[in-house]
């Protein structure tokens, strides 16, 4: 049995009513079986599933979809032996209530129409009320839809290295160049941004994002796929670009800047693409990698044009700080990757697990710091002053307020970064690890 109800205008809740002691007994459990009309992003779908209950926005459907409910899943002290006929009413500033057809009234106005809302004969009721928000929102622009899929919070985390790759060639080498340093900042960001449309285009379309999700640019139909595919390929193109730019103005040999340049778009595309290693548990692995020593080194080779295994080691404190906002992500996720059949690390290692990796990942940066300012130099102790707000992301983590905790992380981040940056600046290079090229 389907019913099929256009939305309602202002309707804030409803309550379902089965008054029919005498009415025929169901042998089998009671299912709400929902069909869902086209409505726009800003309105939720809500399913009323017991005697007087409020409408719950526990459940929310794509438009056209269809779905059995099980009654027990949601009120499993109803029993279903005397309902099965409905009466349904919604509430706005006053009641009104329809019964197998009627239309919901208020100054004229109508509010919605229903067909039957219960089957007598039948094991299945079927109800349904379409709830708008009382403010509507206003429809994005198509430049901000676009800024919003490029998820520019995590930028940061293509930012620091490259600064820090900057930093190293200047402080050792004394040498800086602007346009090198510019050229790589925008190539390595283009790369970034297409892999998050990467990531965004193939958790649509395995089904992972959802209503839920942090993610919502193809859920809420800001963009079409079609749309993330286009900006992706442009994206890759102007990185691309940057590319062969910098092979141009960098002293670097060309086959040395292409190893790292396309292991580092391969990363960006494989995470989610292709493998999908996102999926398999191997991502982590693979963002340590590429959002730090590989961002780090072809940062600085692209300045000095010397390949260096020293700036591997710079890398680490900003790795492990980047794969603490994936795991915070993958943290967050956990319960819609596992119900979408991926297998991430935060899956694998369970509630416990992920805390205390989690808590290795934000602080063992700062123990690294703490270590080199006491054995090295002491101006390495300015970046170990990022503790005193990591301990409130720990707090986030070990509470599960996780919605946002991806962004905390990541300007955790920015400011790690920055005060690396300063601290080495105002270090001696005596006093720091040596620089040593390779086959030097």
């Amino acid at each position: 049995m389907e019913s099929e109800v256009q939305p309602a205008k202002n309707i804030e809740m409803g309550t379902v009513k089965l008054p029919f002691p005498n009415a025929p007994r169901l042998t089998h459990p009671l299912q709400v079986r929902i069909q869902l009309p086209l409505v726009d992003s800003c309105t939720q779908t809500d399913v009323a599933c017991a005697p007087n209950a409020q409408f719950s926005p526990s459940i929310l459907l794509h438009p056209y979809a269809y779905r059995s409910v099980p009654l027990s899943d949601y009120y499993p002290t109803v029993s279903p032996d005397s309902y099965s006929v409905a009466e349904c009413a919604c509430k706005s500033d006053s009641m009104a209530h329809t019964q197998n057809g009627s239309t919901f009234e208020k100054d004229k106005e109508e509010f919605c129409t229903a067909s039957k809302v219960a089957n007598i004969e039948g094991e299945n009721i079927v109800m349904l009320s379409v709830k708008e928000e009382k403010k509507r929102k206003k429809p994005r622009s198509a430049l901000s839809s676009y800024l919003v899929a490029l998820r520019p919070w995590s930028f940061p985390g293509s930012i620091t290295p490259v600064a820090l790759g900057v930093c190293l060639a200047y402080k050792f080498q004394g040498i800086f160049d602007l346009y090198i340093f510019v050229t790589t900042v925008l190539t390595a960001l283009c790369v970034h941004a297409a892999g998050n449309l990467v990531n965004t285009y193939f958790d649509f379309v395995r089904g992972i994002d959802n209503k839920k999700s942090d993610d919502r640019t193809l859920v809420d139909s800001l963009l079409t796929p079609n749309d993330v595919v286009r900006l992706g390929a442009l994206l890759y193109v102007a990185g691309c670009c940057g590319f062969v730019l910098l092979a141009l103005i960098s002293a670097a040999r060309m086959e040395h800047l292409a190893l790292i340049y396309f292991c580092g778009l391969s990363s960006s595309f494989l995470y989610t693409g292709g493998l999908g290693l996102k999926y398999i548990a191997m991502g982590d692995i693979l963002i340590v990698l590429t959002f730090g020593p590989l961002t780090v080194v072809f940062s600085h080779l692209s300045q000095t044009g010397q390949l260096s295994l020293v700036p591997l080691v710079y890398a680490v404190p900003l790795a492990l700080n980047a794969e603490a906002i994936l795991h915070a992500n993958n943290a967050r996720d956990a319960e819609s990757d596992r119900q979408a059949g991926a297998v991430t690390l935060a899956i694998l290692l369970g509630k416990g697990g992920s805390y205390s990796l989690f808590c290795f990942l934000l602080f063992t940066p700062f123990l690294m710091f703490i270590t080199v300012g006491v054995h090295y130099c002491a101006w390495m102790l300015v970046p170990a002053a990022g503790i005193f707000p990591a301990f409130g992301l720990e707090k986030e983590f070990r509470r599960g307020s996780l919605k946002l905790l991806p962004q905390h992380v990541a300007r955790l981040n920015l400011l790690i970064g920055l005060l690396y940056i300063v601290g080495l600046c105002m270090a001696d290079a005596k006093a720091l690890p040596s620089m040593t090229p390779i086959g030097a």
